[in-house]
């Protein structure tokens, strides 16, 4: 199955460089370029690509602004944000803005195309470290809202624990291993956990549970 991927930002050697990068790989295609934010809406809209590469800085409409766009129009379109800077609030933003990713354009070649294979079958790019950033934001004020996301009661226990161990950073294989379940049965419940949370997505989920108190540092 091919990966199509649009690619945006505003500088041209760095489009250049990724589409060399991504179109020597077989399952990869590169369907369309934008130089800003608007630009990029458009051409998602008609391409319909799998992967968004996204500049977080970019002329008129921003990246950010632009992912927000994108994942308002629905359909299966993920965005992974680029940006050469490692800052909590690009983070955060791109994170509620409904990007699936974000990665530093100083990332080697090689982790340019795992995050394009991860992000388009359904994976999140959540590093620990980054994972760790998200807990420290989202435990800064009151720990948890006052009346959590009523979303919540309609999950079972087995589907809480299955969230709480993917905000902990946690594989579908480290899941299966703590539950001692099949990985297709933890497959399962995080399909069901994202329907019953109308969630996009892993990175998406550890938000919320952060958010929501479901789990806390030290747990």
């Amino acid at each position: 199955m091919t990966v199509r991927v649009v690619l945006a930002d505003d500088q041209d050697l760095v489009r250049a460089g990724f589409r060399v990068i991504l179109t020597g790989e077989d399952d990869i295609d590169v369907v369309g370029e934008a130089r800003d934010g608007a630009e990029v809406v458009r051409i998602a809209g008609q391409t319909r690509p799998d992967v968004v590469l996204m500049d977080v800085q970019m002329p008129g409409t921003d990246g950010i602004a632009a992912t927000e766009q994108i994942t308002d129009a629905g359909g299966d379109v993920r965005v992974v944000m680029l940006t050469t800077f490692d800052d909590d609030e690009y983070l955060f933003r791109a994170l509620r803005a409904g990007a699936s990713g974000f990665l530093l354009k100083n990332a080697r070649a090689e982790e340019l195309v795992d995050a394009v294979r991860r992000v388009a079958a359904g994976d999140s790019l959540l590093a620990p470290a980054v994972t760790e950033r998200v807990i420290r934001r989202a435990t800064s004020g009151p720990v948890g809202p006052q009346q959590p996301d009523p979303r919540l009661a309609d999950l079972t226990e087995r589907e809480r624990e299955v969230l709480a161990l993917l905000a902990r950073g946690q594989s579908n294989a480290e899941i299966a291993g703590a539950l001692f379940v099949s990985e297709t049965t933890v497959k399962t419940h995080v399909s069901r956990v994202l329907l019953k949370l109308d969630l996009r997505d892993r990175t998406a989920a550890v938000v919320f549970a952060y958010e929501n108190g479901v789990i806390r540092p030290g747990e």
